[in-house]
């Protein structure tokens, strides 16, 4: 595979005021010649259109010689059977395996010659296809996305090649103990649901998918009703238009039963899994309990209450003068190796939690410094701690959005969640409305005596019986 097609990755972890990692401490940036308000007020607005088939076209332009420009899809994992859990995987390995116009190697030779990168990455509600060029080449560029979006050949040999791919990524994944504890997560805090399933699916189901179910997946999903076209740099929305009508405009909008295909409601579960491996050298351990969706207004004090907590690495240093209560813990008492908080949302709901990597003899203290900060943010968070959080955040939000890739992905993920991309100054204006006690509310609402749902995995021998867990989600004050 040439070294400009390349997958970005199972899942993509980031996303606006939502993510596995909320705010990196020590992020460097080039804000700092500018101020907040200034970088504010730079950012052009998002434009928005809508084809006659239903097809949002969303850009954001910059005047920069390159573009990023991509089709966001709603499909995952959660819109799949466990017969067929893994074919949308499956169908983004082939991407990359030609179409019936451009076979592999004309494929990537063509991206190449262009000094392109294709990527993709699918998620449990949402796929990506894009592509980073060089502006002067957007023609083509929306014209091979499109191709590669609705002319993939399928063929036997392809759809072979692709499967063998995705039983070395299985292996692959199974050796990586935080990717396999937020998918048992998932499996035990929304069992019996879609999302429960892992992206990847079983291998059982890898190794018997076929062309025809393939086929079947693609003409299921892959509707322009469902569909973004977003791109950001080097970009005219008008132009974009004219090639988005010119290449997407014949996409199918027709459904079986009229309509766009709805999720159904995951319920979540307060539960605990383990799967105990002494011949780990770390326990991974998530704790989460149930968040809101993507469009609750909630979302924001959430997102504070998890810059509070922040995250921590052994490298960051810092020590006793770390800012973030569990972080200083962490470094003083040698509690684990890195934590972060996160918050990964879905349409109708979502996972609040903290992860952790520690030793075997360190999982209960701490686990107990972790929930200890839930209790506390409930309870007693406070205002020049808000102010602090809410700096980070601003901060994190512009940072996050340095580069063509990173805002066209913004733009795809947020135009499918919320049907449009919500400008900073709102996000800036909701940041500062919060305060102390609409963030200690919130908390109470979210975690305050609820049952959580817990994963681990490794050695996890000294993980707390389940009760135990549950009896700390709470303080008896008298």
């Amino acid at each position: 595979m040439a070294a400009s097609v390349c997958r970005a990755g199972r899942e993509a972890t980031k996303a606006f005021l939502g993510s596995r990692s909320p705010v990196v401490l020590g992020v460097k940036s080039n804000l700092r010649a500018v101020s907040y308000a200034q970088a504010l007020s730079n950012v052009p607005d998002t434009q928005i259109s809508t084809l006659d088939n239903g097809l949002r076209v969303a850009s954001e332009e910059s005047n920069q010689p390159t573009c990023t420009v991509g089709v966001w899809i709603g499909a995952g994992s959660r819109y799949e059977t466990p017969k067929t859990n893994g074919a949308g995987f499956l169908v983004e390995h082939l991407a990359f395996k030609g179409t019936k116009k451009r076979p592999q190697a004309a494929l990537e030779q063509e991206v190449e010659s262009m000094g392109a990168h294709l990527s993709t990455y699918t998620t449990r509600e949402q796929t990506a296809i894009y592509i980073k060029a060089l502006s002067k080449d957007l023609p083509k560029a929306v014209e091979i996305l499109a191709d590669v979006v609705q002319n993939n050949s399928l063929e036997d040999a392809q759809v072979e090649a692709a499967r063998q791919v995705m039983l070395r990524e299985m292996q692959e994944i199974e050796h990586d103990s935080q990717e396999v504890c937020f998918d048992y997560l998932h499996a035990t805090a929304y069992q019996g649901t879609p999302l429960s399933q892992t992206i990847i699916g079983p291998s059982t189901n890898a190794k018997r998918f076929t062309r025809a179910d393939l086929l079947e997946y693609i003409n299921l999903n892959f509707k322009a009703p469902r569909m973004v076209l977003a791109g950001a740099g080097g970009i005219d929305h008008k132009e974009l238009c004219e090639l988005a009508q010119r290449h997407f405009g014949g996409l199918s909008t027709e459904y079986e039963k009229d309509a766009i295909p709805v999720p159904a409601p995951c319920r979540f579960t307060g539960s605990c899994v383990t799967a105990r491996n002494d011949d780990l050298p770390l326990a991974h351990v998530a704790i989460a309990v149930e968040g809101p969706g993507w469009n609750s207004k909630d979302n924001v004090a959430l997102a504070l209450a998890n810059t509070i907590i922040s995250n921590y690495d052994v490298t960051y240093g810092g020590g006793k003068n770390l800012s973030s209560n569990v972080a200083r813990a962490a470094a003083e008492y040698k509690l684990c190796q890195s934590f972060q908080s996160f918050h990964i949302r879905y349409s109708d709901t979502g996972l609040l939690g903290m992860h952790f990597a520690s030793d075997k003899h360190s999982i209960e203290d701490m686990l107990h410094v972790a929930q200890a900060e839930w209790m506390r943010l409930c309870t007693s968070a406070t205002d020049s701690e808000l102010v602090q959080a809410k700096k980070a955040l601003k901060h994190s939000l512009l940072a996050q959005l340095d580069g063509t890739t990173p805002v066209c992905e913004d733009i795809g993920r947020q135009v499918l969640a919320y049907g449009q991309r919500i400008p900073l100054e709102e996000w800036n204006a909701r940041i500062d409305a919060v305060t102390a006690k609409s963030l200690r509310e919130v908390c109470m609402k979210y975690i305050y005596d609820k049952c959580p749902a817990v994963a681990a995995v490794g050695p996890v021998e000294q993980l707390p019986d389940y009760n135990r867990i549950r009896s700390a989600m709470y303080w008896l004050r008298f």
